[in-house]
């Protein structure tokens, strides 16, 4: 990357809509950046244009084009993101967001079901509504690991009378309690009862 790239922080080649680097990058009259289809989408969606940022509102919506320098510039920025993520090894969870080449996956969220690299995972730690979300270690298939009944993650082991162990959620054993001849009710498919 060149020394004037090294001057600018990544924060500057994020879009303040998808809140990832900027893609086809296009500026408004006011002079924010976001991605083309982020600010078209937005305006598509709302009845006035108006910058998300600054809320400055257009009387007519501008005929936006690419530009060519930032899109160089947000391409060079993506590069050297990804080269010091770690891209998935066979075995590691990766990131269920990105693209060529997977990075690995720093959480995985109990709410969404997926699994995020830190760039993806972004959104989680600063927009106050995903904030509130559950994470966790990353775990491949999450889907397949939550109790189709409570939609709480499978991740406790239920001990019966008869020596029955199997997978369940908190929820169910918590409605098990003293049953302690039956098993529990969400042992899910694919998941095999020992004993």
């Amino acid at each position: 990357m060149s020394d004037a790239s090294c001057l600018l922080t990544e924060d500057q080649f994020l879009c303040s809509i998808c809140l990832d680097v900027l893609t086809d990058p296009v500026s408004t009259p006011c002079g924010h950046n976001f991605c083309k289809s982020c600010i078209t989408e937005q305006w598509n969606i709302n009845v006035q244009c108006q910058c998300p940022n600054c809320k400055e509102v257009l009387n007519t919506r501008p005929d936006l084009r690419v530009d060519s320098f930032i899109s160089e510039m947000a391409a060079q920025q993506k590069t050297s993101i990804r080269s010091e993520q770690q891209v998935s090894k066979p075995g590691e969870v990766s990131c269920d967001y990105c693209t060529a080449p997977k990075l690995k996956a720093m959480k995985s969220c109990l709410v969404c079901l997926s699994s995020y690299c830190q760039t993806h995972l972004e959104p989680h730690l600063t927009k106050s509504g995903l904030k509130r979300h559950q994470l966790i270690e990353p775990v491949e298939n999450l889907q397949g690991r939550m109790c189709k009944k409570h939609d709480k993650l499978l991740d406790l082991f239920s001990i019966t009378a008869v020596t029955h162990s199997s997978v369940c959620c908190e929820r169910c054993r918590e409605v098990q309690g003293s049953k302690e001849d039956q098993k529990p009710p969400c042992l899910p498919g694919g998941l095999q009862e020992t004993g």
